[in-house]
C-alpha cells in the first residue's frame, strides 16, 4: 500500500496560531491506514501494544490503534510507579474502559527502585529517566508476550525540543503522532472522541508532585509549537517576535532545538569504509 502526502494542515491567512489548524477527521483516517499498512501489510503482525499513561498523547494514540486493528488486538500497558499520582492510572482506565482493549498494569516501582538504590544521589533528572526506559523494557517484554508491535506515542513538540528520554520514549519502531505538534493531538483527541478530562489536563509526566511539561519547558505549548512552526519555515529571530513573541520566548525554543539535533539522531558510526550502516550505505529495508 502506498501513500500520497495529503493535505492534513489547513491553509490559513498566514498566522502561526491559525496555520496549525488540521483536518482532524482526515488526519485519523490517514494514520489509521498508516497504523494498518505498517503493522500488517509491512510486517504481518496484528497486534500493538502502548505504554498507557493517562496522558492526551497514549489516548489518541490507543484510540487510534483500536480503530486500526479493533480493540481486541491492542494491549494498553499501565506503568505506574510509587510516587505516580492516583489520577494517573484512573484516567489511564478511562480510555480502556472506552474503548474495551486489553489492559496490563505493572507497577515499576521495585524495578526502578532497584537500581536507584545502587545510586541514591540521581537526581530528578536522572531518576525520571530510569523510571523512562525501565517503562520501554517492559513494553518491549509485553510486545514479545502478546505478539505485538511497540506504538510510541511521543508529539512533534515533545521532539524538537528534546523533552524525552533518548532510547526510552523514541524507541518504538511506529509513531503515529510523531508529525503532529502537540496543540494538533488535542485537536485529533477531539475527534476521537477521548475523554475530555484527558484532553483537559496540564501535561505532565508526572515524575514528581506538582509537576507540569509547561512548567519544565518555561513556555505554553500553544507558544511553542506556533514558534516551532515558524522556526520550520526559517524564520529568524526577529521575523518571529513581529508576530507578536517575545525575543526571550523565540531564544527559547530556538536553544532548545538547537542542543538536541543529537536526541533525533541514530547513533553516530565512526566510518571507516565505504559502507557503513546508515551513513553511506543505505538499503531501503536495512538488515
Amino acid at each position: 500500500m502506498s501513500f500520497e502526502v495529503l493535505p492534513i494542515v489547513q491553509a490559513a491567512a498566514f498566522d502561526a496560531r491559525a496555520g496549525l489548524a488540521i483536518d482532524a477527521p482526515l488526519a485519523a483516517t490517514w494514520l489509521e491506514a498508516f497504523l494498518r499498512d505498517e503493522l500488517i501489510e509491512r510486517r504481518g503482525i496484528r497486534n500493538a501494544v502502548l505504554g498507557l499513561s493517562g496522558g492526551v498523547d497514549s489516548a489518541v494514540t490507543a484510540f487510534l490503534c483500536a480503530r486500526a486493528l479493533g480493540p481486541e488486538h491492542v494491549w494498553a500497558i499501565r506503568m505506574p510507579y510509587r510516587a505516580s499520582h492516583p489520577s494517573s492510572l484512573s484516567d489511564a482506565r478511562s480510555v480502556v474502559d472506552a474503548l474495551g482493549c486489553n489492559e496490563v498494569t505493572l507497577d515499576i516501582s521495585a524495578a526502578v527502585d532497584g537500581y536507584l538504590g545502587l545510586e541514591p544521589q540521581a537526581d530528578a533528572r536522572r531518576r525520571g529517566n530510569v523510571m523512562a526506559r525501565v517503562r520501554m523494557l517492559a513494553l518491549f517484554d509485553q510486545s514479545q508476550k502478546f505478539g505485538a508491535l511497540p506504538i510510541g506515542t511521543g508529539n512533534k513538540t515533545e521532539r524538537l525540543l528534546g523533552y524525552f528520554t533518548w532510547h526510552a520514549d523514541d524507541a518504538p519502531p511506529l509513531n503515529p503522532l510523531g508529525d503532529l505538534f502537540k496543540t494538533q493531538v488535542w485537536a485529533l483527541a477531539r475527534e476521537l472522541g477521548v475523554p475530555q478530562a484527558l484532553i483537559e489536563k496540564p501535561p505532565s509526566a508526572d515524575l514528581e508532585a506538582n509537576q507540569t511539561d509547561e512548567g519544565d519547558l518555561g513556555i505554553t505549548y500553544a507558544d511553542a509549537d506556533a514558534i516551532l512552526s515558524l522556526l520550520l519555515l526559517g524564520y529568524d529571530d526577529a521575523r518571529i517576535t513581529a508576530r507578536g513573541f517575545t525575543q526571550a520566548q523565540a531564544r527559547l525554543v530556538r536553544a532548545r532545538v538547537d542542543s538536541t539535533h543529537w536526541k533525533r539522531h541514530l547513533p553516530t558510526t565512526a566510518m571507516l569504509s565505504g559502507a557503513a550502516i546508515n551513513d553511506s550505505y543505505l538499503r531501503p529495508v536495512d538488515y
